[in-house]
């Protein structure tokens, strides 16, 4: 299950995300956040903190760094 949702977030990486400005103020970006936290814990919680940290993710945010727990 973990491959499935890394493939769709790749795919978004590949052809969606170049056609809109960067925006994300986070390193490393939400896209390779959910990434590496999908596969660090699993499907179900790497979604939760992945959905958790996209939340964040707003103009009015400060940014930064932001390791994954």
């Amino acid at each position: 299950m973990k491959q499935v949702f890394v493939l769709l977030i790749r795919g978004y990486q590949l052809f969606l995300s170049p056609l809109f400005p960067a925006s994300c103020r986070y390193y490393p970006t939400c896209s390779q956040y959910a990434i590496d936290a999908i596969e660090k814990h699993g499907a179900v919680r790497g979604l939760m903190l992945a959905a958790k940290r996209i939340s964040r993710c707003h103009p009015f945010s400060a940014g930064g760094f932001d390791p994954i727990p």
